[in-house]
């Protein structure tokens, strides 16, 4: 899930952190340039790990601060295919869920990814949401049970695709994200019990 990764950058130095030691000052201004950001076909940036060379530090002409070239290591998000997940459903619709880890939001059940069989209400709380329904047999007695899969649930999943969307050239009615993490109900019956025990109160 976090990985490190080797990054060369280069960068100017503003003049109100010349007065801070070398590594303080660049480490605060690749802060401000990387963190939280999605790099493509690389993940979410989470911290600075450690800086392994800078180079540089020339004032070209017409600047009014140096330009230092850096090398350092930053710790990366991004899930790798398979991997099991723990995330907090946030939204409901059409399309499917939508759950975040805390710190990032972009992770989606498509519908035919959901447990078979359930269907979907209206949400009276939300205009345009809805609320998925599991039915699930739990002693496959012909009478399933409904469970409602909301925003009350942890639930672990299985990671299927990790993708980077291109900037889209006209406005999208959603917000656009830089990374998508897409992802099922694990493939395996243990991981099944687990899971989608939760929905109706199984540890």
């Amino acid at each position: 899930m976090f990985f490190l990764s080797l990054i060369e950058h280069k960068l100017r130095l503003p003049p109100e952190d010349l007065s801070l030691p070398l590594p303080k000052g660049i480490k605060k201004v690749l802060d401000g340039i990387f963190l939280d950001k999605v790099i493509a076909n690389l993940g979410l940036c989470v911290s600075i790990y450690d800086i392994r060379n800078i180079s540089g530090g020339f004032i070209q002409a017409g600047e009014g601060a140096p330009t230092y070239t850096v090398e350092f290591r930053m710790v990366v998000f991004r899930p790798f295919t398979g991997e099991i997940i723990v995330a907090k459903i946030i939204e409901s619709d059409n399309d499917g869920l939508r759950l975040s880890l805390g710190f990032f939001d972009d992770i989606y059940v498509p519908a035919h990814q959901l447990p078979q069989p359930c269907h979907q209400i209206p949400d009276p709380d939300r205009r345009y949401k809805v609320r998925w329904i599991w039915e699930y047999d739990i002693e496959d007695t012909g009478n399933p049970e409904q469970y409602n899969i909301d925003g009350l649930d942890e639930v672990k999943l299985q990671v299927l695709n990790v993708s980077f969307p291109p900037l889209p050239i006209e406005q999208q009615e959603k917000p656009f994200a830089p990374m998508l993490v897409t992802v099922s109900q694990p493939s395996t019956d243990q991981y099944l019990n687990v899971v989608w025990g939760q929905f109706h109160g199984g540890d």
